[in-house]
């Protein structure tokens, strides 16, 4: 006795967007969400395009623009002319001297020059330090199962909000007793110390968003840990390091209360300790801050610049998940 097998019955959904037919319902799910997230982008994109969004905008980046670009004209108005009135007399009668920025570049007793450079060796390895630690701490929490894993990882995560301020004297206290006071190593330390639990947390979150079927792959084909890491994940985590990157460079280089604390000597202190003291024990060099500042904000203005696409893409990782 032969029976004839039934075919298979269609699976129909009542969801908006999804396809009927035979498809297995988890992939009819998937498309469904796909088909919503589109919609909703195309939602946000037809109101970006609002030309009142786009007037609104311009404004807020305009009033945003006003503050810099007055700053920007006083450090070319002579010394004399900053004093008798402000910034926009500039037009009235245009007068432009270099005088400033060669005042606060080559001239005095310390030359920002010089402290330029202490910025760059400050910056650069409480930079990379935190980074080469939070990847490898990120790695452990997202892929290795270990006893107390989300436990310590919740621990790691509430440590951001408490104070830097709480930790000045017993961190200083500790480099004193080491004997490193008075070198780059209390800096770079510090820095190191209060970057680390954002920067775990965030660097687990963009592995958290790579498929899981990646590792399992490379797992079949034999790889270790040290593999999987440095081949399979790391290259797909360039944009979230170049992202919290720039964030750690932009807030190390515009330190000061750190550098104040740990790194006030003249040998190791950085450009922000010289702007604090720039205007003089009693107010007379004040004309010179606006050409000191924009002294310092060339070197972050040229690293966000050559880093902006990787910035961008770092930011968008992870945000739509299908």
């Amino acid at each position: 006795m032969t029976t004839t097998p039934t075919p298979p019955q269609a699976f129909e959904t009542s969801e908006p967007g999804e396809v009927t037919g035979g498809a297995p319902p988890g992939r009819q799910d998937k498309r469904g969400r796909f088909q919503r997230l589109d919609d909703r982008a195309a939602a946000v994109r037809k109101r970006a395009a609002n030309p009142w969004a786009s007037i609104i905008a311009l404004v807020i980046a305009l009033l945003w623009t006003i503050p810099t670009f007055g700053l920007f004209v006083t450090s070319f108005r002579p010394a004399g002319e900053i004093r008798r009135n402000g910034w926009w007399e500039f037009f009235r009668d245009p007068q432009v001297t270099l005088e400033n920025y060669g005042s606060v570049l080559f001239e005095g007793d310390a030359p920002l020059a010089e402290y330029i450079i202490n910025s760059l060796v400050v910056t650069l390895p409480a930079v990379l330090i935190p980074i080469s630690i939070a990847l490898l701490a990120a790695y452990a929490f997202a892929w290795i199962d270990f006893k107390g894993r989300n436990i310590l990882f919740v621990a790691i995560f509430a440590l951001q909000i408490v104070p830097i301020q709480v930790t000045m004297i017993p961190l200083l206290t500790q480099y004193n007793q080491w004997g490193i006071a008075g070198t780059f190593w209390p800096v770079w330390l510090s820095h190191s110390i209060f970057a680390l639990p954002l920067a775990i947390f965030l660097l687990h979150n963009f592995m958290k968003d790579i498929p899981p079927s990646l590792v399992e792959a490379a797992r079949v084909d034999g790889a270790g840990h040290v593999k999987i890491f440095f081949q399979v994940l790391l290259p797909l985590l360039i944009p979230a390091v170049a992202a919290f990157g720039i964030f750690q460079f932009l807030w190390v280089w515009n330190d000061l209360l750190v550098s104040l604390v740990f790194g006030s000597q003249s040998q190791v202190a950085p450009l922000t300790v010289r702007l604090a003291s720039l205007a003089g024990d009693r107010g007379e060099n004040w004309h010179l801050l606006s050409s000191g500042a924009f002294v310092a904000m060339v070197v972050p203005m040229i690293v966000f610049l050559a880093l902006q696409r990787y910035f961008v893409r770092g930011l968008l990782a992870g945000s739509v998940k299908g």
